[in-house]
């Protein structure tokens, strides 16, 4: 007789991210999304050494410098088509 291993049931908190959220002017949009707080917060760090970085050139440029916090997220909150955004907040010449 074969033993069958037991998996546990995951509990409903496992549905909860950690989103990494960028502000420019009165915009908000999730940059990324991560399983623990602790990842989430060492790419709110990465991103905002990249601002810091690119600042002048953004400001001449007159673009929004992108402001960024941690805050949890449900992944059912996540929009269908979310993709995640580049550290300057920015895609294709498209600010947020």
């Amino acid at each position: 007789m074969r033993v069958m291993q037991l998996l546990p049931i995951p509990r409903g908190d496992e549905d909860t991210l950690w989103a990494v959220i960028a502000t420019a002017g009165k915009a908000d949009r999730v940059a990324e999304v991560f399983r623990s707080r602790d990842a989430a917060l060492a790419d709110r760090a990465w991103r905002a050494n990249e601002v810091r970085a690119y600042a002048d050139f953004l400001r001449r440029a007159k673009q929004p410098v992108p402001h960024y916090s941690v805050a949890p997220i449900k992944r059912a909150d996540l929009p269908r088509s979310w993709r995640p955004l580049p550290a300057l907040g920015f895609l294709r010449g498209e600010f947020i």
